[in-house]
């Protein structure tokens, strides 16, 4: 009995090694990108290493192990690692339709330790171009309600809920939302600032997995693991809607009061152009 254990343990185990090598080999020919939680990595070589087969179990300990494309899932905790890193991965994501249309990837743009995270929706035209977040009308505008806080581009991170830009700048779909999703999830967790601010109706509900309207959620604290939200009306819709921005910046002021600083002195913000 214990030959046939041995026996269907070690095709098993055979099958495992192949399996792996196959993986690894796409993985370098870039045509797939696998992240693997410590724990669950740390069992695979483990069994891989095992001699013997293992006592069948009623109720395993530890469940399957899942490998997860292209990023760990969101019910994982989130890898800690480099902001470079992470953009490295993304640059490689070709997990859902946007990779054949983008041109560029846009993971984001800030320092590893940001007080602040301000968090969009989706990469536009010149961002797909460039591979920087807001760098259109909307990130000027996003520019200079920054700088109104006492701040600067290089002392915020900037991202969005997706990495590549929809064609025609639609809105993200929920599968293409839940697809990038851990690749945010990955920098807030490696970023951990102080306070995260959202930024329109999408990047709210794309990260608190919410319903709830931006018109009601704005102004109102949330909180994502831990770290305070500020939802906030997104700089595209302050172009056209200029007496949103007095809302917008008094959501501001909340920000700076959460993280301890106070504006510099100013004449009218809410009818910058």
């Amino acid at each position: 009995m214990m030959v046939h254990a041995q026996n269907d343990f070690d095709r098993l185990q055979a099958l495992w090694h192949d399996f792996r090598a196959y993986l690894e080999y796409e993985r370098e020919e870039g045509r797939i990108r696998i992240l693997v939680a410590d724990k669950t990595r740390q069992r695979l070589q483990d069994w891989s290493a095992s001699p013997q087969p293992r006592k069948p179990s009623r109720t395993p300990a530890n469940p399957a192990p899942k490998i997860s494309l292209p990023a760990m899932a969101s019910s994982e905790k989130a890898e800690v690692v480099s902001v470079d890193q992470i953009a490295r991965d993304i640059a490689g994501c070709i997990a859902c339709d946007l990779a054949r249309t983008r041109t560029r990837t846009v993971p984001g743009h800030g320092p590893q330790r940001p007080q602040l995270m301000f968090i969009g929706e989706a990469p536009g035209e010149e961002e797909d171009r460039q591979g920087l977040p807001f760098v259109g009308r909307s990130g000027a505008l996003l520019t200079r309600m920054i700088q109104r806080l006492g701040l600067s581009r290089e002392e915020v991170f900037i991202a969005n809920i997706l990495k590549c830009r929809p064609p025609g700048n639609r809105k993200p779909t929920s599968t293409e939302q839940q697809t990038c999703r851990p690749f945010l999830e990955r920098q807030i967790a490696t970023l951990s600032p102080a306070v995260l601010v959202t930024l329109g109706g999408t990047a709210l509900q794309g990260l608190l997995q919410i319903e709830t309207p931006i018109s009601r959620a704005r102004g109102v604290w949330h909180t994502y693991r831990g770290i305070p939200v500020m939802p906030t009306y997104h700089p595209s819709y302050l172009l056209r809607n200029l007496n949103a921005r007095f809302d917008t910046w008094n959501d501001m002021l909340q920000v700076l009061d959460r993280i301890g600083r106070r504006p510099p002195p100013q004449n009218n913000p809410g009818t910058t152009s």
